[in-house]
């Protein structure tokens, strides 16, 4: 379990009054939400007033006391109980917000039917499983993943493959689909996300808040990075990757001193500042943030009084630096492995597009992956499925049951045919004579007799007839399928082929 960062002690951490959640009244709260959104969004309900002064290191928490309207005073929840019976770690005392709620357009077909974090990856996992075992290897257990749109399918898979969390403890993760309990409207960008979830840190009362996208695949602790906020005594620490600067102008990108401190945040830059000593490369952002719970807050009600897109790279952290808000740029330290045990090139994917979600999927396969799914120090968990083992079955002058560099799910079969260079789902059946190549099965896949398929993604619960070619013919595929400009086929789920 990797060491928890204990929270600095008053010396070290105190922050002005201006700085503390303890000034931000309840005029305040209300008036972002009534005064700035249209009479249609009107808020429906009042925040609770969080006005009552607060030592943040002797309290349990940076928002304390608060009273409701009347005289009813709620109890604690338990994970403030514990904190409060002084257990004073700052990852006890972090909560993770994980944003899952983007549509995943440029994904289309795969997210026709599901939220992008629920897209499966690599046979067994989906791809919000990465984010979800950083956060248990680096040891936060207090997350909440936000949904939006078509969130059935993800919500499924965390409940079924998820429910390691114990509550007595103070640990849960809860799926947080859109409250609408200040406003009356869906998510408008990542900050509005957390603007309308401000309940929830009322509620549970973190110091610091992490903030995640779901469709990302890398590992990475976050408990270091924790570490180094406090070290720093950061308002926000975003997490960054150097990549070379001819190609960072495709990303959010961080211009930094020699301290580490942004200067600058611009987004998709035509000239992107270069890392200091080093001028051939720059800091990009990576889309994970520590945020120190009070300035989180603060700037998200001065975000939503505004009309932005009410987006953390677009918005707030511009302001954040202009404004004058200590935001330190983190560099991205990778915990993958090799399988050959030595660090290669440092791994961050993101996952947005049909040929980044193929590639990413097809480096797996290579006899020595960048990403490595068998480290036993970073383990990736997944839901478990029950089922019986893979197997390759017939071997006679006519057929045999080969797969070559393929990863092979619970329940594949391989039965007198020929799979080279593919992922083969949970419970996929290709027949004899049949060939496979370079190509990604999801869940439920029957691969008919002498087909021939090359260069395709294909969805669950399809069936391929006996004989079908796919990936040979870019004119035939396109009247049938989606093709991307790399020539990559995607059949969708559970479509019925003849």
């Amino acid at each position: 379990m990797p060491h928890a960062p204990r929270v600095p002690n008053k010396s070290a951490s105190a922050r002005s009054g201006s700085d503390s959640l303890d000034d931000i009244s309840s005029g305040d709260l209300s008036s972002a939400k009534k005064n700035a959104l249209p009479a249609s969004e009107s808020a429906v309900s009042t925040l609770a007033d969080i006005s009552t002064a607060v030592d943040l290191d002797t309290g349990p928490s940076p928002i304390e006391t608060y009273v409701r309207p009347g005289h009813i005073h709620y109890a604690p929840t338990l994970s403030r109980g514990i904190s409060a019976r002084g257990q004073q770690s700052a990852l006890q005392q972090t909560m993770v917000m994980i944003l899952a709620g983007g549509q995943g357009e440029r994904l289309y077909p795969l997210t026709r039917d599901r939220a992008k974090p629920a897209v499966p990856f690599g046979g067994n996992y989906r791809i919000i499983d990465f984010a979800l075992s950083n956060c248990i290897n680096s040891g936060l257990r207090r997350i909440l993943v936000m949904t939006q749109y078509k969130s059935f399918s993800l919500q499924r898979h965390i409940k079924a493959g998820w429910d390691i969390f114990n509550p007595v403890l103070g640990e849960y993760i809860d799926v947080i689909p859109p409250q609408q309990r200040n406003v009356k409207r869906w998510y408008q960008g990542t900050a509005d996300a957390v603007f309308q979830n401000i309940y929830m840190l009322e509620q549970e009362k973190p110091r610091y808040v992490i903030i995640l996208g779901g469709d990302h695949i890398y590992k990475m602790d976050y408990a270091k990075m924790l570490d180094f906020h406090l070290s720093h005594k950061a308002d926000l620490t975003m997490s960054c990757t150097s990549v070379p600067r001819t190609e960072a102008a495709r990303f959010g990108v961080a211009g930094a001193d020699a301290s580490g401190r942004v200067t600058q945040f611009v987004e998709k830059p035509k000239d992107p500042p270069p890392i200091p000593g080093d001028p051939e490369r720059s800091y990009v952002s990576m889309g994970v943030y520590i945020f120190s719970t009070d300035i989180l807050v603060r700037r998200t009600i001065e975000d939503v009084k505004q009309d932005t897109e009410h987006d953390f790279g677009k918005n707030i952290i511009p302001r954040m630096v202009a404004g004058g808000d200590k935001v330190m740029a983190y560099p991205y330290v990778d915990e993958n492995q090799r399988e050959n045990g030595v660090r290669g090139e440092v791994y961050w994917r993101d996952i947005g597009t049909i040929a980044s979600f193929y590639e990413a999927n097809m480096d797996l396969v290579a006899p020595s992956p960048l990403f490595n799914l068998y480290d036993d120090e970073w383990p990736i968990h997944r839901r478990h499925q029950p089922g019986p083992p893979a197997k390759t079955v017939c071997h006679d002058p006519s057929r045999r049951g080969i797969a070559t560099d393929c990863l092979l799910a619970t329940g594949a079969v391989i039965s007198g045919a020929h799979a080279e260079r593919c992922i083969i789902g949970p419970r996929c059946y290709i027949h004899s004579w049949a060939s496979v190549s370079d190509s990604i099965l999801f869940d439920d896949v029957e691969i008919g007799r002498n087909c021939r398929i090359r260069n395709t993604i294909i969805d669950k619960h399809t069936k391929i007839p006996a004989g079908m070619t796919i990936g040979y013919n870019r004119e035939e595929d396109k009247q049938r399928f989606t093709v991307t400009k790399e020539g990559v086929v995607v059949v969708p789920k559970g479509i019925i082929l003849s």
